[in-house]
């Protein structure tokens, strides 16, 4: 192993630990555990509240009519260029989150789009396009501290004997799926695009990241459970969420759509596994430490840290907010004013009846709903009374993952390979494969 200097030890070391600390480590809290980051995040939307939003329209905004002016500007290998210059599909979406945006704030035009539960519920003072708006600001200033210093590529290397044939991933997917599990599966979609936009992912395994271990957190978890009056069950809810989480990963990169991924960087460099070997006289260790201290020994610049930091929240709140504004949006309004996800949950009744779910029928109108959002199916089921369907609904809602309003909405606005039709045969998957653990988890519980 090379040998490096005490400036290189300490510059990997000190960090990484920094950033272990504010991604990773929950604190106890009078709402109970988060992140560091997440709860920065909410002290600036607490003192900023009466502004949030007109911070989000402005930027907002701004990304739609940027995107408008850069269709009749050349490409080029500029950041404003890269911000700017997206798709006419984007940039319709972008125009759209705009509008939707100026109807919620000041709730004019229909009512739909501005009503409580559906954009005034998004870009309320204490929505999750405002919360994103604050949770954007730190964890893109401050991903560096994951990014930059090598703890990536020490755990990384670490873990590819794992991660790699389990998963068909590379072992630094590790610590997103970490950082989603005991943080936010909105700051592991994050990490996970910056870190494809960078060349470590191939456009497979950014999507497969992205959509199967960017998880609920352990917060959201303990506050679906206490909707549907659980919370005494935590214990098994949760490993039933960690069980059906791991069979889907397993599963999930082997079938359509994620299989037919191509194995390709952003930049069209192919997959190569031989750099995922061990040089002769290396072990996973030494060999993932020397990598760690290299990558730091690279990143000396506080200048280099700080603009990175800042192209991140930029990037974020041009790229990001807008889709997940619209989208979201479109969601809920279809959620709360026509039966379509009524009608489509249909199908699941007899599915229901087959695994022995009390009141199916209206369990059934839950299956599809949680595509929308992921309380929306605790909310529907205010009405039952069966314990056993109750933990079905929890445990289901957690499990299927690709929310419009949250983490669909935030993988389709980023560059991460995937489109809707993708999210949603990821959504119907992902709750079919779940639904015989959870069901026999259900009925030995009660």
């Amino acid at each position: 192993m090379k040998k490096f200097s005490l400036s290189t030890w300490i510059l990997f070391l000190l960090p990484s630990i920094v950033g272990v600390i504010l991604f990773m480590i929950p604190l106890p809290t009078s709402d109970g555990f988060k992140i560091p980051i997440a709860l920065f995040s909410n002290i600036l939307s607490t003192a900023i509240s009466p502004y949030v939003q007109w911070i989000a329209l402005t930027m907002i905004w701004i990304a739609a009519i940027g995107s408008v002016v850069f269709v009749f500007v050349p490409k080029k290998d500029t950041f404003v260029n890269q911000l700017f210059k997206v798709s006419l599909f984007w940039t319709a979406t972008r125009v759209v989150g705009a509008i939707f945006a100026v109807l919620i704030i000041f709730q004019v035009g229909p009512e739909a789009v501005w009503n409580e539960n559906t954009g005034g519920m998004l870009l309320s003072p204490d929505g999750l396009v405002s919360f994103l708006f604050t949770i954007f600001l730190f964890a893109g200033l401050l991903l560096p501290f994951l990014l930059n210093f090598g703890l990536l590529e020490f755990f990384g290397t670490m873990m590819v004997k794992v991660m790699r044939p389990l998963f068909k991933l590379p072992g630094r997917s590790a610590v997103d799926a970490l950082t989603s599990w005991v943080g936010d599966g909105t700051i592991g979609v994050l990490l996970t695009a910056r870190q494809y936009e960078e060349g470590y992912y191939t456009k497979k395994e950014a999507a497969i990241i992205g959509s199967t271990f960017s998880v609920v957190s352990i917060t959201f978890c303990i506050v679906v459970l206490d909707e549907v009056g659980l919370s005494n069950y935590f214990v098994p809810f949760y490993f039933t969420v960690l069980l059906c989480g791991l069979v889907l990963a397993f599963i999930m990169p082997r079938i359509y759509p994620l299989k037919g991924k191509p194995e390709e960087h952003i930049d069209g460099r192919p997959l190569d596994l031989k750099a995922e070997d061990f040089p002769e006289g290396y072990n996973a260790f030494t060999h993932g430490l020397e990598n760690a201290l290299m990558k730091a020994d690279n990143n000396r610049s506080i200048k280099k840290f700080f603009s990175d930091g800042f192209k991140n929240v930029i990037d974020l709140y041009i790229g990001v907010a807008p889709v997940v504004l619209a989208f979201g949006t479109t969601a809920l309004m279809l959620a709360e004013f026509t039966p379509i996800f009524t009608i489509l949950g249909k199908p699941f009744e007899p599915l229901l009846m087959l695994f022995g779910i009390p009141e199916a029928a209206e369990a059934a109108q839950t299956m599809v709903v949680g595509f929308a959002d992921m309380f929306l199916p605790t909310l529907l089921s205010s009405g039952i009374e069966s314990e056993v369907t109750l933990f079905f609904i929890a445990a289901m809602s957690v499990t299927q993952l690709i929310y419009m309003s949250e983490v669909g909405g935030l993988l389709l606005g980023s560059k991460i390979p995937v489109n809707f039709k993708d999210l949603v045969v990821i959504f119907l998957l992902r709750t079919l494969i779940a639904f015989p653990i959870i069901a026999a988890a259900a009925h030995l519980l009660f």
